[in-house]
């Protein structure tokens, strides 16, 4: 399904630069490892939808997962082909839809006013950036003690994160399976792209487990989320008061501020499997 451009190969998701450090007083040269960061162009069909700047890696998780959270296409199935290519000014996502999607895609493309940025790209008008979302209908319950060892899972799995302690993570874990899949990139948007398009290539939903965010919760994370029936979301930051109201209209369960043995749950308790103490 994908082809990549042997001449010209993919930049590393992290490269080493030159500093000069300062430690307690002294100052020297030394070396850090940095995220790279590049534009990355996605096509349809031969037309340029938008240019997003991500971390060089899981490129075709990004491209699938993208496309299904933008609303481009409903399944993989309905992706005939897709081309990862680096070229000297930065990488292009070469997609192209099948028959009925293709021509969707194109009447879109004819009314589109413009990108306008990072979450929400290729938008319509304001209503689109707005758009319904579809409501969560998974059932999935989890326990206060999974949210904890799920958020404590995160950390020991940032491999690029460990290297350059300068990106965000995206995961999925089930208590019975624990951290399924995780995904990492300077943009937080760009890793919940990425794992949605793992999860999609592996044949899944998110409906029996829990979407992990390393960041705040925007209201693009909820829309993204949404797309494929996450009962849960949550992050160590605080969310928006735009993604609370969100998720609670998609039937979202959102935990935040989840910091070792606690988290604050903003929408739809009922799916924790047991009640916490209230203390007046």
């Amino acid at each position: 399904m994908t082809d990549a451009d042997d001449e010209t190969p993919l930049p590393a998701p992290a490269v080493s630069v030159s500093c000069t450090a300062q430690r307690g007083g002294v100052s020297f040269p030394t070396t850090r490892m940095v995220p790279d960061e590049q534009a990355i162009a996605f096509t349809y069909n031969g037309s340029t939808h938008a240019v997003m700047m991500a971390t060089p890696a899981d490129l075709e998780d990004f491209s699938i997962g993208f496309a299904l959270t933008e609303g481009l296409i409903e399944d993989r199935s309905e992706i005939e082909n897709l081309e990862i290519m680096s070229t000297p000014l930065g990488i292009e996502a070469r997609v192209w839809l099948k028959g009925d999607r293709a021509e969707a895609y194109a009447k879109r493309r004819r009314s589109m006013a413009g990108p306008t940025g990072c979450g929400l790209c290729g938008i319509e008008s304001l209503e689109a950036a707005m758009r319904p979302l579809p409501r969560v209908t998974a059932e999935a319950k989890v326990s206060s003690q999974a949210i904890v060892a799920a958020m404590a899972s995160l950390d020991p799995a940032q491999a690029l994160n460990h290297e350059t302690h300068a990106v965000h993570g995206a995961a999925f874990w089930t208590e019975g399976e624990g951290l399924v899949a995780l995904r990492e990139d300077v943009g937080r948007h760009n890793a919940l792209d990425k794992l949605v398009g793992a999860l999609v290539r592996d044949g899944r939903t998110a409906a029996d487990g829990m979407i992990l965010m390393t960041s705040r919760v925007s209201i693009e994370l909820i829309q993204k989320a949404a797309r494929i029936n996450a009962p849960v979301l949550v992050a160590v930051s605080a969310p928006t008061a735009a993604a609370i109201k969100l998720a609670d209209e998609a039937g979202m369960t959102l935990v935040a501020v989840a910091r070792r043995q606690d988290f604050e749950v903003f929408t739809h308790p009922e799916r924790l499997s047991e009640t916490s103490r209230h203390v007046a």
